[in-house]
């Protein structure tokens, strides 16, 4: 028994190596975990009603912006993957090609910000929460392209595997974020009282601020041989190549995207109150999803490497030693949402009246026993999709969101507007939904049709799998580490 966990922990892409990839990750995304619990703790603090309209407005933003976030992020693929074949300086092209792209979305991105209250209206939420949502969503929007350019920043550290640095930007820029919101909800420290929009405005800076702090560290002489004082150059072929692999990526995101505003969408018609509890919810869900969410972009990572360097064996193995411990890891979590749900709620109702907390508190306990349910498919969803996007099965990715996105959406439609279905079965439909994207990923995965995907160029490929002849002439390995055959 000792034996085979000392070979999981120490094989190539097996446990230590995920762990070094993704826990980084995990802390950076955390951070942004953390930042967004305050956030909403301070926002129900100071109106329930300014809960109930960040987390919608905050999906109508995402979901408008997501084919192009989709998009660009998919550079980190391309970076993993030149970073396996050791072609360092095709680096510095891709990304230029990932902002070059960036550019053409922020334009018609910022020209929906004068019709938010209209949007929000038309949805039909009652006119009180679409001006709320409004205001929140105008601001927010003044950060997309800082959403963009960080993505594709990151997408440069990332897919090199230098997720430390991911962390350290991500956890200062949450902290200011954290920090700005208090002073800009609250109105403390010469700050206006902003509410709602106070709290956007904390992003958009901290969001900007990321930008910086990523264009200052990818200025130094110690990249240079990535290439990137060319990242502005555009190479039509490559960018070409971007979309052709991205676009579907891009594209699954905004319809996936679209799936899940449109499940928070409906259920803001069915009150404040059921628009609240859900918010809350799925913030307290945060807590599996994102260290998940970590786990799938280090699969994306040690995938597209592994197969850039023409090795989809170890691929593998980084994609299966991932989701085991993404199941440890929610399945912990799935019996504390169950058994001990106010470890996550009493900061909720800390600053706010228990006797008006005390319905919403109820409602949420009821939801989280639905978040148990999914939250094991849903890591399964985002580690093998994650898998599948580090080859470049996009195509596949953007089939299963043409026909699984629409679902949610027109079920839980059907089921108010024909026979006035409540809040319980909007959650049980987004939780089978989301159970069958997880066995539809694994599925697939299990095929292997992947392991002969690659997105870099053909004869960079060719020049990868001469390396990879060379290095299996036979060497004998250092004593204590363990061989890729073991």
């Amino acid at each position: 028994m000792l034996k085979r966990l000392r070979r999981w922990w120490l094989r190539p892409c097996g446990a230590r190596t995920v762990l070094t990839v993704a826990m980084p990750l995990v802390i950076s995304f955390a951070s942004w975990t953390v930042m967004n619990f305050t956030d909403r703790m301070f926002l129900v603090w100071y109106d329930i009603g300014a809960v109930a309209a960040v987390l919608p407005a905050g999906m109508v933003q995402w979901t408008l912006a997501a084919f192009a976030m989709g998009l660009v992020s998919y550079v980190t693929t391309f970076v993993a993957q030149y970073q396996g074949a050791k072609r360092y300086h095709r680096v510095g092209p891709v990304l230029g090609q990932a902002y070059w792209t960036a550019l053409l979305f922020i334009p018609p991105l910022m020209a929906t910000i004068p019709f938010a209250y209209e949007m929000f209206s038309w949805i039909g939420h009652p006119p009180e929460l679409a001006e709320l949502e409004a205001r929140y969503y105008q601001v927010a929007m003044l950060a997309v392209g800082a959403m963009l350019f960080s993505s594709v920043q990151a997408g440069f550290f990332t897919g090199r595997g230098d997720t430390r640095t991911v962390m350290i930007v991500d956890t200062g820029a949450a902290l200011l974020n954290l920090v700005l919101d208090y002073l800009w909800i609250f109105g403390h420290l010469g700050f206006p009282e902003g509410g709602v929009e106070g709290a956007a405005w904390a992003s958009t800076v901290a969001q900007w601020a990321k930008v910086v702090w990523y264009g200052v560290l990818m200025s130094g002489s110690r990249y240079d041989e990535y290439c990137l004082r060319d990242a502005w150059r555009f190479e039509g072929p490559l960018f070409r190549r971007l979309w052709r692999f991205g676009g579907p990526n891009g594209l699954q995101w905004l319809l996936e995207g679209a799936g899940f505003t449109g499940f928070l969408l409906l259920v803001g018609r069915l009150g404040e109150m059921a628009t609240a509890a859900t918010n809350l919810a799925i913030n307290v869900n945060s807590v599996a999803f994102v260290p998940a969410i970590g786990l799938s972009i280090a699969v994306t990572t040690l995938v597209g490497q592994e197969l850039g360097a023409n090795r989809p064996r170890r691929a593998a193995v980084a994609t299966w030693t991932a989701f085991h411990l993404a199941v440890i890891y929610t399945a912990v979590l799935a019996i504390i949402y169950v058994a001990a749900p106010d470890v996550f709620l009493v900061a909720y109702g800390a600053g706010h009246d228990p006797a008006e907390f005390a319905p919403l508190r109820e409602l949420v306990i009821v939801l989280l026993r639905f978040v148990a349910i999914y939250c094991i498919f849903d890591a399964m969803n985002l580690v093998f999709s994650g898998a599948l996007r580090g080859a470049g099965d996009t195509r596949f990715i953007l089939l299963v969101g043409l026909v699984m996105s629409p679902i949610p959406t027109v079920l839980i439609w059907w089921g108010i507007t024909s026979w006035s279905a409540g809040i319980t079965f909007s959650w049980v439909v987004i939780t089978l939904w989301t159970c069958a994207l997880g066995v539809i990923y694994l599925v697939r995965f299990l095929q292997g049709h992947w392991r002969t995907i690659r997105v870099i160029e053909q004869t960079v490929i060719d020049e990868a799998e001469s390396i990879s002849e060379l290095a299996n002439l036979p060497v004998k390995a250092p004593a204590g580490i363990l061989s890729e055959a073991d």
